[in-house]
């Protein structure tokens, strides 16, 4: 951050009155909502942080760090008495009185730009450290960063002289930095998740290319069969101890048939039966699993189309999270795919048979959800009986459209609780006591 941007948020953030909203929104990121209206974003990314103002939007997981806790408690709806670049240096302190006091009391929040050592800090009237974004040693550093202890100044730091002294609308300027950020930020996640799917896909493309031919498999089934059946009748010609038996085929031919190890002669003729036995049912199921492959692939094919048309970092983490959020603590699934919306666990189905296997494990009051008339993904929403928010809803209504189908367009998806939801047949259901929402899949062309 450059001392003129500093020096000139800060005199645009003294013209409100309050903090209405103090949060963590991303690892690194805090919010901060003045006056219940303007929200501005506060990177702290050590070596790389700036200022942005947008749209307050929902973030994707909550955090409970006791910095969170304190800087919700603390900061929300405090009075705001001032904000300043102490010393001209790279820090922006504001001074607040929280609403929780039950008397007159001051607190700081410093947010300091310092590279390495960027910090968010909360500090009582007498500067000792309340909590801080990041602990910092003593074989760190020679200031440490940590709570009870007094806060010492940082180094003095000489600036280079600025070309620009003075930011017209502050605003403004933030916003554009915004959008800036957001197509840097964009462009990177989109190569990084699609690199993702991408894997996927061609994992399950390898899988189905090594699924054995079921005309093979038939005719393999024939052969051992067939060896076993001359095996049978030659059984009076096998020594314990032969590799191999050289008789005559059914159309009068010569053949030699290996002999398997560590087998009873008396057993032989078994041991090919049951190898026609297996050829025939892989030959009976390989289209089952051929088919369990295929809707998975297309599964992530729609990924990838869903991805290429996002428009904002949010809609991308939302579709491939990253691993710690998605798993959270390696929690995994044996069928489908698991998602977490601002905390809610949301299940989703590859297949018809995912698909079925959610539908048994959900619980009555999960919420389950559904394209009408269009065959699609089964998406069920843990609630453990609360309310879900109309975001929640929507973003995994929205996973429901990107993961089942391809084509832009508008489409109707119908949402109940799981108990009003009767199974006929596989993954097929009937239900009522339904809602719809409307949801619209973006795109520039239509794939088929």
């Amino acid at each position: 951050m450059k001392l003129y941007e500093l020096k000139a948020i800060a005199q645009r953030l003294n013209d409100f009155t309050f903090i209405s909203r103090a949060r963590r929104v991303e690892d690194n990121t805090i919010e901060l909502m003045f006056d219940k209206s303007k929200s501005y974003f506060f990177n702290m990314t050590r070596g790389n942080s700036f200022l942005y103002k947008a749209e307050s939007q929902r973030p994707m997981q909550g955090y409970n760090a006791p910095f969170d806790t304190l800087l919700h408690s603390l900061l929300s709806a405090s009075k705001l008495l001032g904000v300043e670049v102490p010393n001209n240096d790279r820090i922006l302190r504001f001074t607040l009185a929280p609403k929780s006091s039950y008397k007159d009391k001051i607190i700081y929040l410093q947010l300091e730009f310092t590279g390495k050592n960027t910090n968010a800090i909360l500090i009582d009237e007498n500067e000792v450290i309340i909590e801080a974004l990041r602990h910092i040693d003593a074989d760190s550093s020679f200031r440490v960063i940590r709570p009870g202890m007094e806060l010492l100044a940082i180094p003095p730091f000489k600036h280079k002289e600025e070309t620009q002294s003075s930011i017209d609308n502050v605003d403004s300027y933030l916003e554009n930095k915004f959008v800036e950020i957001q197509k840097k930020k964009l462009l990177e996640l989109k190569k990084q998740k699609l690199s993702v799917v991408s894997k996927k896909i061609k994992k399950f493309e390898h899988l189905l290319a090594k699924l054995p031919n079921k005309e093979k498999l038939e005719t393999q089934a024939i052969e051992h069969q067939n060896n076993a059946n001359i095996i049978l009748s030659n059984l009076y010609q096998i020594k314990p101890y032969d590799t191999k038996l050289k008789a005559y085929n059914f159309e009068g031919n010569e053949i030699v048939i290996p002999l398997p190890k560590d087998v009873k002669v008396n057993r032989m003729p078994d041991y090919y039966f049951n190898l026609s036995k297996r050829a025939m049912a892989k030959a009976k199921n390989v289209y089952i699993e051929e088919e369990n492959l295929r809707s998975k692939k297309n599964f992530y094919d729609n990924i990838y189309f869903a991805l290429e048309q996002t428009n904002t970092p949010y809609e991308l983490e939302l579709l491939v999270p990253k691993r710690a959020k998605s798993l959270k603590k390696k929690e995994k699934l044996r069928e489908g795919e698991l998602f977490w919306i601002e905390d809610y666990k949301v299940l989703v189905g590859r297949n018809s048979n995912e698909n079925q296997k959610l539908l048994e494990v959900a619980k009555a009051n999960d919420l389950w959800m559904h394209i009408r008339d269009v065959p699609s993904s089964h998406v069920i929403i843990r609630t453990d009986k609360q309310n879900l928010p109309d975001s929640v809803l929507k973003a995994a209504a929205k996973l429901c459209v990107d993961f089942s189908v391809k084509n832009p367009g508008d489409y109707e998806v119908d949402y109940t609780k799981r108990k009003f939801v009767k199974v006929q047949e596989g993954s097929n259901v009937l239900y009522n006591k339904y809602e719809t929402l409307h949801i619209t899949k973006e795109g520039v062309e239509i794939r088929v």
